[in-house]
């Protein structure tokens, strides 16, 4: 008896993969890695001008938005927690 594997393809909701692709590889520069906010901005611009893919530049730009903006709002969140008068809380 034989079998044949079957490869079930990926939840995409209609989105090309190569988005889902892009977004990964933000991610996975942004955590593994540690490539800093300005440093994703940069490539993000590089890949827009150079990648053959848009589908994959657009799923980058995607993730490295996110990046960008869950970073000043924790930036945010940690000023405004600083310059909070603590009698206040007590």
């Amino acid at each position: 008896m034989t079998t044949t594997l079957t490869t079930a393809p990926a939840l995409t909701t209609g989105l090309d993969p190569a988005y889902y692709a892009g977004r990964a590889d933000a991610y996975d520069d942004e955590h593994t890695d540690g490539i800093t906010t300005d440093v994703l901005y940069t490539r993000a611009e590089y890949l827009a001008d150079h990648h053959p893919d848009h589908w994959y530049v657009i799923g980058y730009a995607a993730r490295v938005l996110e990046h960008r903006h869950e970073h000043h709002t924790a930036a945010a969140a940690q000023t405004d927690l600083a310059y909070t008068d603590r009698k206040e809380h007590r």
